[in-house]
């Protein structure tokens, strides 16, 4: 039975990647920050109009009680949604915000619909159709205003309009029975258009985090572009610590362009994304391995990584040394590599990127020179080449 309910549950509701979840609920909770507070203040101007039109009939409770307690409700909550509608949201308090615009209206929901009800019943037959009418205006109103939360539309919809929709339904009255099919086809239709929607803002999402990856990722390798590392980069800068220490490297390979002469350029494709396998299980979850161009690396190694600083060049470039088999060719090339550490090698992303910029062609000038040192040794930063 439980098995069937949940298969049930994911067949009305399915989940939301999990991929986007976060995305989801802050969308969500900005959505509410910005409709919201219009909403309280619309049914706080019907209060008046309300306490008028209350039947005559009805218990003080129900043509001023509940009114007030309605009208002040509103009026807090106005206020409390107007001092936080410029707040910045993180996923946590997206959560709860959605949680608590639920309960909230849920329960408001319950009052309304018990005032709409008590009045309808105390009034007199030629003005008792005029009740549900308020109530549609509200719970519908309500209904848009959390159309990107299923569950809470759900339940203001049944909440305020099936108690006064099968009053209407079985009263006896062929024009209440009309007025009660045209507010049950009406909630099943904006129903309809909810669950639309909610499908529309999930793809909508996916797609823009899609597009997101695509103008991130290097689309030969897989990995992180220039882009991304900047991107990338910046948050470490700005998160770094006066203790914490990270360092850039910078990674050319050796030999490239002989491999695209004679094997051709399919094949050297092959090698990069072979290196950069080889770069991402080196770097494993921590550090992080980004394409720059051609065969152009670099590679990210956060503050607090358990790849040691002084080993980042001797790290990568053993995972490099082994022959490459491609297509049947055994491969061999080299690779230079220079890094630079912050805050000592520079305290910018520019810097950072000059600083192992001018190591890495330090090391490749002693290549080319074969020579025992270097021409020109970097002022700062390491060098390697294997």
């Amino acid at each position: 039975m439980k098995t069937l309910l949940q298969t049930l549950r994911r067949t009305v509701f399915p989940p939301v990647p999990e991929a986007i979840v976060g995305d989801f609920k802050l969308l969500r909770a900005a959505r509410l920050q910005s409709q919201i507070p219009l909403l309280y203040l619309t049914l706080l101007l019907t209060i008046p109009t309300t306490i008028y039109g209350s039947s005559q009939g009805a218990p003080a409770w129900v043509r001023l009680g509940i009114p007030v307690v309605m009208g002040t409700a509103c009026f807090a909550r106005f206020i409390a949604w107007m001092r936080k509608r410029k707040t910045q949201l993180d996923v946590v308090s997206a959560g709860r915000m959605i949680t608590a615009a639920t309960w909230v209206s849920g329960t408001l929901g319950v009052i309304c619909s018990t005032w709409c009800v008590a009045s309808w019943l105390t009034a007199p037959p030629a003005l008792r159709i005029y009740y549900p009418m308020i109530m549609a205006m509200g719970s519908l109103a309500t209904a848009y205003c959390l159309s990107t939360i299923r569950w809470a539309t759900i339940i203001n919809l049944l909440i305020g309009l099936l108690p006064i929709s099968l009053l209407l339904l079985f009263s006896g009255n062929r024009m209440d029975l009309a007025a009660g099919t045209s507010l049950v086809v009406a909630s099943a239709f904006l129903l309809r258009m909810i669950f639309q929607q909610h499908e529309q803002l999930v793809d909508l999402l996916l797609l823009q985090r899609q597009m997101g990856e695509l103008a991130n990722t290097d689309p030969l390798t897989g990995l992180p572009n220039r882009r991304a590392l900047a991107e990338r980069l910046e948050q470490e800068i700005e998160r770094a610590g006066p203790a914490a220490s990270f360092a850039l490297a910078l990674l050319d390979l050796d030999g490239f362009k002989p491999v695209n002469d004679q094997y051709g350029h399919a094949c050297g494709d092959l090698l990069l994304c072979e290196v950069a396998d080889r770069l991402r299980k080196a770097c494993g979850a921590h550090a992080l391995p980004a394409r720059l161009g051609g065969d152009e690396f670099a590679i990210l190694v956060p503050a607090g990584s358990a790849i040691s600083l002084a080993a980042i060049a001797d790290h990568m470039l053993a995972a490099l040394v082994p022959p490459y088999q491609i297509e049947r060719h055994v491969i061999r090339v080299g690779a230079s590599i220079g890094v630079a550490t912050w805050p000592g090698d520079g305290a910018t992303a520019r810097a950072l990127f000059e600083t192992a910029d001018t190591a890495l062609y330090a090391v490749k000038a002693q290549r080319n020179d074969g020579s025992a040192e270097p021409r020109r040794k970097p002022r700062t930063g390491q060098a390697r080449a294997a």
